[in-house]
Formats: structure tokens, sequence, C-alpha cells
């Protein structure tokens, strides 16, 4: 197992000498004393042939270098090696015959030298002393080896932790986003249930008292009391319809987004088309109901939305417009938008009312003078499908004096 271990922590890196000496015999005693070992030699006659050998060559492991040389010598060499960044790491071993004195040998380590041999050399010192620096070269390859694979792990951890924090962040935004729809599920499902227990409720009591009469004792009943409980039925039946439908549609639009489909669309005819199912609420309370909208103006809209903005709008205006009053629906185009009015000479509203209006949390639903229930989900209704025209919706109101809705969807020229 440590064999195995050995072989794989230890690799075999090849170990590369330069011999430098003028001296061809030198050059070749020394590759004979050192041969048997797995060395690579390079060999030099001269300093600047050993400087041409280095700037060509990577990755010495040590240099054996003679100091008494013509022209430039061991010290000289050596300085010019190490005022090198590639090649100043580089371990020498000068080999001298004569200068081995104090003085000498301090010169020879300032130059950059790591070690001395004496010629002639003794070739089981030489080889001892190659060694050393050999295996300190392999284990210095093998230091750089390891920190380098250790950066690679240190830049894949790096790695995987921003990929998994990324995939944290779009999990936890992922999860938000379910929360809020739970939230909004959650806020349709206590709207049904307010309708349920409430809105339709007094409807139904109505309805009930009402077929009940009609059922229990007709004889005793006249004409006119049985017209009377029958236009009750009738209308109570009705209001219930609508308030039905109503609830469905704002369930369709919370459960599973609307299609949107928009389409060219002559204004006014929308608005009269949206009109005709509300034109006996309007005459049963005497209320003037008018389209004023100008036939120029051509809208790009989805015709179910438009339908049903315009007559949650009309209807709550009827709602909360005394008998004989009066409905107004009019339009404007101001550049690339067309603007809608639905004004009524109703009951108007109040400003803390206004601002409850389009409020998801509220329910803001009040009879209307005729005591007509609501639902207080149509307004909702109507600011999401405005909002998905790229549209938006005011009111404007005053207790006593009426209310006008604005509303905004894409026109077109």
């Amino acid at each position: 197992m440590y064999d195995e271990l050995k072989q794989e922590i230890v690799p075999d890196f090849p170990v590369k000498i330069l011999l430098i000496d003028d001296n061809d015999n030198n050059l070749l005693s020394m590759e004979v004393a050192l041969e048997k070992e797995d060395y690579v030699f390079f060999k030099a006659n001269s300093g600047r042939e050993a400087l041409r050998i280095l700037l060509k060559e990577e990755e010495f492991s040590l240099i054996l270098l003679d100091v008494r040389m013509p022209v430039m010598d061991g010290y000289e060499t050596a300085q010019l090696i190490s005022q090198r960044d590639k090649l100043k790491d580089i371990p020498i071993i000068f080999i001298t015959a004569h200068d081995y004195e104090e003085t000498a040998v301090f010169k020879g380590y300032q130059a950059g030298a790591v070690d001395f041999v004496r010629k002639p050399f003794n070739a089981e010192m030489l080889r001892s002393k190659v060694a050393v620096f050999a295996e300190l070269y392999k284990k210095n390859r093998l230091l750089r080896q390891q920190e380098e694979k250790l950066q690679a792990i240190n830049n894949d951890l790096k790695r995987l932790n921003l990929d998994l924090e990324q995939r944290v962040l779009d999990r936890t935004i992922e999860l938000e986003n379910l929360n809020h729809q739970l939230k909004a599920i959650n806020l349709s499902k206590d709207k049904f249930l307010s309708v349920l227990s409430h809105d339709l409720r007094n409807p139904f009591t109505a309805l009930l008292i009402a077929s009940a009469k009609l059922k229990e004792e007709p004889e005793n009943l006249s004409m006119a009391q049985i017209r009377q409980l029958s236009n009750i039925v009738h209308r109570t039946s009705n209001r219930m319809l609508v308030q039905l439908n109503e609830v469905i549609d704002w369930a369709k639009k919370q459960g599973e987004k609307a299609s949107f489909n928009p389409e060219k669309i002559r204004l006014t005819t929308g608005i009269e088309e949206s009109l005709e199912l509300l034109k006996p609420n309007a005459s049963q309370k005497g209320i003037k109901l008018e389209n004023k909208t100008p036939k120029e103006i051509f809208v790009k809209a989805d015709s179910l939305m438009l339908r049903s903005i315009v007559q949650n709008l009309v209807t709550n205006a009827i709602k909360y417009t005394p008998q004989g009053g009066s409905v107004i629906i009019n339009a404007e185009q101001n550049d690339c938008m067309a603007c809608v009015l639905v004004e009524d000479s109703g009951v108007g509203m109040t400003a803390e009312m206004q601002k409850r209006l389009f409020n998801n949390n509220e329910n803001t639903s009040i009879s209307g003078t005729d005591d007509e229930p609501g639902t207080g989900l149509g307004l909702l209704l109507v600011n999401d499908f405005v909002a998905l025209h790229g549209g938006t919706i005011d009111v404007e109101s005053a207790v006593g004096k009426g209310t006008t809705f604005r509303f905004t969807v894409p026109a077109l020229k």
C-alpha cells in the first residue's frame, strides 16, 4: 500500500542538470560520475553558452558550474543567472580546484552558489550532493503540483458554492412566489366564503319568502300581490345570477390567468354592446343611460374584458344612483391611449371609501340606493383587466355629487 501511495504522490519528474566547464574532459568526468542516476544532462563550455541553454530550456533541477573559465568566470555567470526571475531559484554548485579559501567561498555564496565541490572531485560525494538537490527539486515540483491541484479544487468549490447559492436563491424566489400565490388563493377563498355566507344569503332569503307566499296561499293573494311577488322573484334571481357570474369571473382570473386576446374595436360599438344588458336595470330605476363615446376612436382591447370593465362600472353607477338620475359614458383620446369616463349623478363616496376601492384585502361592498347587494369583487376584476391592457384606472367622487371613473386602454390611430 505504501508503494502504491508513493507511486501516486511522487511522479516521475525529469531531473535536468546543466554542466558548465571550459574543459570537455571535466564535463565528461561529471557526466560519467552521475550517469547511473536517472538524470538528463545539458553541457556548456562557457558562461554565455550556458545562458543561451538556460533561456531556451526550462525546469532545470541543478547547475554544476566551474569557477575558473575564460572571458566569463563562474562568479559572473552565477550572478547573471541569479538576476533573472526565471533562473534565480535554480541551485548552483561550484566546481573549483583553487578558490576554496574562506574569501572565495563567501564570494561564491554571494554570487548565488548553494554548495562547493573541490577538484578533483570524489564521485561518491558528488553523487550524494546532487541526489540531495534532485530530491529537493522533485519534492518542490510535487508541492507545486499539489498546490495547483488544490487551487483547481478550490476554484471548483467556489464555483460549486456560487452555483449552490444561486440555486438556493432561485428556490427561495420560487418559494416566495408560491407563497404569494397561496396568499392570493387564500384571499379568493375568503372572498368566496364572504359571498356565499353573506352576500348571497340575503337575496336567497328574499327569494324564499316571496316564493313561499306564492306557493302556500296563492288563492288569498290579489293579482297585484302576485305580480309584486313575481317581480321580486324575477329581480332577485337576476341579481343572484349577476353576482354569481361576477364571482365566477373573479375566480377564473385568480385561479388561472385569463386569456388576453386584444383586437381592433370601435370604442363606441364595444361600449354600446356592453350597455345592452344593463338598459333594463337603468330603465327600472328611471335612470338615463347615455353613450356619448366619439365614433372615430378605435382601441386595441380584449372584447370580453372590455365588456366586463364597462358592465361592472356602469352596474355600480346604476346601483348607487337614485331614481331619476343619469349615467353617461364618454371617451377622449390622448396620444396612444383612450380614456373612458363613466360618470353618474349618484350618492358619491367619501375619500376613505375611494382609497379602499381597489384593495384586495378589504371588502368595500355596500348596498345600492334600492338596497341592491354587491360582492365588492367587481372593481377588483376591473382593476386587473385594465392593468392587463397596460392602462390605469382612477376615481373622482364627492358625497352627494356623484362619481366619475376613468380608465385607459391602448388607442389606434
